[in-house]
């Protein structure tokens, strides 16, 4: 018998053992195990001297690695615990202290066991100065993209043979990768920047060495590489540095509630607890309501939190303080390595509330401008502020979430489809179905660190079908663009992108044409774009614009009338900075008595139209105001 076959044999001896609590003989036996050992990587793969919080947690993984006796010898750094898990014996942790004394440098990592030894070599390298970490506000507007959705900047890599499911591009497919990648991204930065966009939230770009290919990027394998097949770590950074370049921050879309089936911790888990259900697949209910349900079942909130997402994706237990402390570092890591200016947090209610509100506090203690939004996919208004820091709804059950941000998902279904919301045919539909949606901001905690949005990758888009003409459209982009909170938009938004899941979610995650190599068309430039599309590309970008520099926009308060005679008008911030926006939902002329608007509105007041730069006077004879078909008012005041 050869030394491999009984090194696999005696690893696998040693397995059954060790889960049996008789570890002790292989240990005493090391003879054999002795010879197996290796090291293979070690996450994260560098740190810094200089940061806040002083402890660091090296995940080790390789070949029985686990009982090895470890050294480090280096100044400002001691090795405080080795943590041996009771999963596979692939996997050890240490956790070091890095004194504020410490120097940048690199040091040796000693392995022993029995008469082998090994050693790697570890970076703490200096912190340079900060460009990222700053936070997004009301002030911005977030542009969602997916980049294999965007450009293909690179053909070179849309296969890598360094992947174990190299899947390539497929752009016949809507639910294959179609290739676009961060170089896309880099090379229209300008693009970006001219719709006035501030802020970039990129869907995930982490290895997703999936079968089929996972090209949205939601089934992690590798949380400290960027996949192959959308670029590098050092062509991630540099996008960011790009965007930082022009004011624009970005913001990194994290996944903690599950991985994908294909990381190795999945096939060679480090813990028995390491995984919700591990050795039982469990799906989840869906219904977050669970989570804040004062009469739920534990049955039910454990099936809500603790089920998984899909087969694909098992569900990770935060509750595992070893696997919390890895995430939690591995956040900071992106924003101390790549500069992002935030976080969007994938499926957020579905981990566990506790562990994810001490992740806020740890990122939020190191980097206190940053800021996080959570996914939390509510229909209702009250179970979507359940979730937002402060909320007195979450105290009741003695916690807080610290979740800063929250996405309003309830204005986004109100907004299904425009047709039928926006025509006002009777005083419960159209128009007012937004007051009415708006008007329940009083159960936010924070309404301006409330997400707003008409569409994204995982709803239909806001548009089902190209329009004729866009006046719906643009009050749906006003009342996106205006109103208090954090706007977002949906990529494609901006040149009509239109369609429905049916199918799958491909169809609302199309192209954008003339971002891959074959394309006849692009929209990237004016000359490549219809008429239409340049309508809507010229009436976003004013109103992205112009929101830069209006600090009534960006925190001014909100007072508006209740839609009447198809009407609707409100106001943000006061005096010479206020805005007023008006909209009249009728495909007719309407004529409308403008006495009622006198609180905001006095006789013979002018404004400037914050689009087409017309005065606009309300008619001080008869307090009259003509508006025409659709039409839609962005105004400041003038003398």
């Amino acid at each position: 018998m050869n030394k491999d076959i009984i090194i696999k044999k005696w690893s696998r001896i040693c397995r059954g053992l060790f889960r049996t609590g008789a570890f002790a003989v292989c240990v005493g036996v090391s003879a054999f195990a002795s010879l197996a050992f290796e090291v293979k990587e070690i996450q994260p793969p560098h740190w810094w001297t200089g940061m806040k919080d002083s402890s660091l947690q090296l995940q080790v993984f390789g070949r029985d690695i686990r009982p090895a006796d470890v050294r480090i010898d280096y100044p400002g750094v001691t090795l405080d615990s080795v943590v041996r898990l009771d999963g596979s014996p692939d996997w050890q942790y240490l956790y070091l202290s890095i004194s504020p004394d410490a120097k940048p440098g690199k040091f040796k990592i000693e392995w022993k066991e029995g008469k082998k030894k090994l050693s790697r070599e570890y970076e703490l390298k200096a912190r340079r100065e900060q460009r990222g970490a700053k936070g997004f506000s009301s002030a911005d507007v977030l542009y969602m993209v997916m980049p294999d959705r965007f450009s293909d900047g690179d053909v070179s890599n849309n296969n890598s043979s360094s992947l174990r499911n190299p899947v390539g591009a497929d752009r016949s497919n809507p639910n294959r990768r179609h290739g676009g990648d961060i170089r896309g991204l880099i090379n229209h930065a300008a693009y970006i920047d001219s719709l006035g966009m501030t802020t970039l939230w990129v869907a995930p770009v982490l290895e997703n060495d999936m079968r089929g290919g996972s090209y949205h990027g939601y089934a992690t394998t590798d949380y400290y590489r960027v996949d192959p097949r959308f670029g590098t770590n050092a062509e991630y950074a540099e996008l960011i540095d790009t965007l930082h370049n022009r004011g624009i921050k970005t913001v990194m879309d994290m996944i903690f509630n599950h991985s994908g089936s294909g990381h190795p911790w999945f096939s060679n888990p480090p813990a028995s607890n390491w995984f919700n259900y591990q050795g039982d697949y469990k799906q989840t209910n869906y219904r977050l309501s669970t989570v804040s349900d004062p009469y739920a079942s534990d049955y039910d909130r454990s099936m809500t939190q603790d089920g998984w997402f899909v087969r694909d994706m098992p569900d990770l237990n935060q509750r595992n303080p070893h696997l919390m402390k890895y995430l939690i570092q591995n956040s900071i890591w992106w924003v101390e390595e790549a500069q992002i200016d935030g976080i969007r947090m994938d499926t957020y209610p579905y981990a566990d509330e506790k562990e994810m509100a001490r992740w806020i506090d740890a990122v939020k203690y190191e980097y206190p401008d940053f800021n996080i939004v959570g996914e939390c996919w509510f229909g209702e208004t009250a179970g979507e502020a359940f979730w937002q820091k402060g909320s007195p709804l979450a105290k009741a059950k003695g916690a807080d979430t610290n979740l800063p941000v929250v996405m309003d998902f309830p204005l986004m279904i109100k907004s299904r489809g425009l047709a039928p919301y926006f025509e006002d045919t009777d005083a419960w539909n159209g128009l007012n179905k937004i007051y009415d949606q708006i008007a329940l901001d009083y159960v936010y905690p924070e309404p301006l660190n409330v997400l707003r949005f008409l569409d994204n990758h995982d709803t239909e888009r806001v548009l089902l079908s190209l329009p004729d003409s866009l006046a719906q459209w643009k009050q749906a982009i006003t009342i996106l663009l205006t109103m208090p909170g954090i706007p977002q938009v949906y990529y494609g938004t901006e040149i009509l992108m239109n369609g429905t899941r049916e199918g799958g979610d491909g169809n609302v995650r199309k192209d954008m044409p003339g971002g891959f190599p074959g394309d006849t068309s692009t929209v990237f430039t004016r000359e490549g774009r219809s008429k239409l599309e340049n309508e809507a590309v010229d009436y976003i970008s004013a109103l992205s614009h112009f929101r830069k520099g209006s600090k009534a926009i960006a925190e001014g308060k909100m007072k508006h009338f209740m839609p009447d005679n198809g009407v609707y008008l409100y106001q943000r911030g006061d005096g010479e900075a206020a805005v007023l926006v008006m909209m009249n939902g009728r495909d007719v002329e309407n004529e409308v008595d403008m006495t009622r608007y006198k609180e905001m509105i006095p006789s013979g007041a002018k404004y400037k139209d914050v689009i087409t730069g017309e005065i606009v006077t309300v008619r001080p004879e008869s307090d009259k105001y003509l508006f025409s078909p659709r039409e839609t008012r962005v105004m400041v005041p003038v003398k």
